[in-house]
């Protein structure tokens, strides 16, 4: 395929795609967000610890938790072990582990502020650093309550998309398809679906990704309960018209995808994103059905492991015309 015929593909939207044509790399990782690096402001101002806690996956939100909590504590121990362990009452002062193992504990239960009175400062300087740490205590567990609750609270698609997109044959000719669905019980309405196409061309020696916009055969749906698989048509419209095989693996591609649908319980708006590269695209295959009925026939099993399962299908032969 030469650049020339590529030019003549009417849906070219480049001042739309929100990345510039030498942008390098993929565009959009797979969980969704731009793989763009900031420079030139410190680490404080490029990111936002809020919404960096609240994108965190869940084990990894709560180990950051308890290493936090459990360093803050050996911190604080360690200062009261420093301004010594005869201004705490009730210490175990029979050997220096035990010392620092019930000046740990005490720091822990000054940080919570549960206070269960075996132990309890004496002197200026230790009250000081315990009430600070109360102090602190509260602020960090308002804060980690707030982290929690918008964890919980947040509205999320919930959506899995499949790890690969095919080219598959469609009608009289082929399509990319591409597929989606829910795996929790969150009600979604009025899903839409956004595709862009990313296609690198070389132009004066200079690597250049021009962006299309991918007409889909259903680009909006009323309810999305079962899976979703979205079809891009291949025929003279579409910039990926006349892509054989060695095409498809050779040049840099990736399709990037957006669906927005509406959330019933939260009454909001939820986005997910997705993208697909040159490498997660199967040339002539097609996938195979994810759904089925259940024994009694009175329900639909919806098999989300079956999401990636596809199977070999011969493509109609190409030849351009004009």
């Amino acid at each position: 395929m030469t650049r020339g015929f590529r030019k003549k593909i009417r849906q070219t939207n480049t001042e739309n795609s929100g990345f510039g044509n030498n942008a390098s790399g993929r565009f959009i990782n797979k969980d969704g967000f731009p793989n763009v690096q900031r420079a030139g402001v410190n680490v404080f101002n490029r990111l936002s610890w809020y919404h960096t806690m609240l994108n965190l996956s869940t084990f990894r939100f709560l180990s950051y938790l308890v290493i936090s909590y459990v360093v803050v504590n050996l911190i604080f121990a360690l200062v009261y072990y420093l301004i010594g362990v005869q201004h705490l009452t009730g210490i175990d002062k029979s050997n220096p582990l035990n010392e620092f193992i019930d000046v740990f504990f005490f720091s822990s239960q000054t940080f919570t502020t549960v206070g269960y009175g075996r132990i309890a400062p004496v002197g200026f300087l230790a009250s000081l650093v315990a009430t600070f740490e109360a102090f602190l205590g509260l602020l960090t567990f308002a804060i980690a309550t707030g982290l929690f609750y918008g964890r919980f609270s947040r509205p999320r698609a919930y959506l899995r998309f499949s790890d690969i997109a095919v080219i598959a044959p469609f009608r009289d000719t082929s399509a990319l398809m591409f597929r989606l669905a829910p795996y929790k019980n969150n009600a979604l309405t009025d899903a839409e679906v956004i595709v862009s196409g990313a296609i690198e061309v070389i132009e004066d020696g200079v690597p250049k990704s021009n962006f299309y916009r991918l007409d889909t055969q259903l680009g909006k749906i009323n309810t999305l309960a079962l899976n979703w698989t979205v079809v891009h048509k291949i025929d003279e419209n579409s910039p990926f018209y006349g892509f054989s095989e060695e095409d498809f693996k050779n040049i840099d591609i990736e399709i990037i995808v957006q669906v927005r649908a509406f959330d019933e319980v939260f009454s909001n708006t939820v986005v997910q994103r997705s993208s697909y590269v040159t490498g997660e695209i199967i040339y002539g295959a097609k996938f195979v059905p994810m759904y089925y009925p259940n024994k009694d026939n009175q329900s639909t099993i919806l098999d989300l492991d079956k999401i990636n399962e596809h199977q070999k299908a011969d493509l109609p032969v190409f030849s351009e015309k004009g």
